[in-house]
């Protein structure tokens, strides 16, 4: 059935949308497409039960994350005078941190929301700023980071530099019982 028949089924002569609109049932559940934006769907009822109307709906909401819409700041410090970045406390999924945008800092345990200032928000930065100088930056954000494409590079391919480089299957050697087979 193609697109133009569900519309005549649904009682519309013409699609609304020139924009390509599909409901598909994906491996994780059910969800609209529409063009390269997706929406989640409830239940996998809702494949065959779902009009236009509640499905143009669906995308007037703004898109919800895995973890829900962000949490807002709990608080706001200030700015930070080196960056002239604004430095604000967040809650998330391991607990309250520190934040300019860029660096983030666990809050230690004496630490309060209450009683923190832009002066401790500050030191926890400058410390989480001087641990990453040290040792390297978080695993996440080294994987961000890709290697910068020459002019002329391709993609690699499956060739014999390749196939040669694979690594190559060692024969577990028995091990030497030092006795000497008796003739």
């Amino acid at each position: 059935m193609t697109h133009l028949n569900c519309f005549h089924c649904l009682g519309y002569s013409a699609p609304i949308h020139p924009v390509k609109r599909s409901i598909q049932n994906g491996r994780y559940g059910p969800y609209l497409k529409a063009g390269t934006d997706s929406r989640t769907l409830t239940s996998e009822d809702q494949l065959f039960t779902i009009t236009i109307d509640e499905a143009l709906e669906i995308y007037s909401r703004p898109k919800e994350r895995r973890r829900g819409v962000a949490k807002p700041p709990l608080k706001e410090l200030g700015k930070d005078p080196g960056s002239d970045r604004e430095v604000i406390v967040k809650d998330g999924r391991f607990g309250m941190y520190v934040t300019d945008g860029e660096t983030n800092a666990t809050l230690r345990r004496g630490d309060t929301l209450e009683a923190l200032t832009l002066d401790r928000a500050l030191e926890l930065l400058a410390g989480r700023r001087a641990w990453e100088a040290e040792n390297g930056p978080s695993p996440k954000k080294a994987r961000k980071k890709a290697a910068k494409v020459k002019a002329g590079d391709t993609a690699p391919t499956l060739t014999k530099n390749t196939v040669k480089k694979a690594a190559k299957k060692k024969v577990a050697k028995k091990a030497a019982t030092g006795k000497a087979k008796k003739k």
